[in-house]
């Protein structure tokens, strides 16, 4: 089995999601859907704390200081 990008899961977990508002489903499917949307939820939140610790790398100096800048997205930052 190939590995799960993050892309991959979030759109599980969204697919899930609209799944379980609807109510439709029998409980049983239902709790099997939300244990699968949890783990998908975890490993999503993994990712991102990866990258995060990555980013933070990147963003180092050569004195190894973090150079910590706000995220201003482009659309905000264009606005001042």
């Amino acid at each position: 089995m190939a590995k799960q990008t993050f892309e991959q899961a979030m759109k599980r977990l969204e697919l899930i999601v609209q799944e379980l508002e609807t109510g439709d489903q029998p409980l049983e499917k239902a709790m099997k859907k939300f244990e699968e949307g949890i783990k998908l939820s975890k490993f999503c939140s993994e990712k991102l704390d990866e990258t995060e610790k990555r980013v933070s790398i990147l963003l180092q100096d050569e004195k190894g200081n973090l150079l910590k800048k706000p995220f201003m997205p482009a659309s905000e930052s264009e606005d001042e």
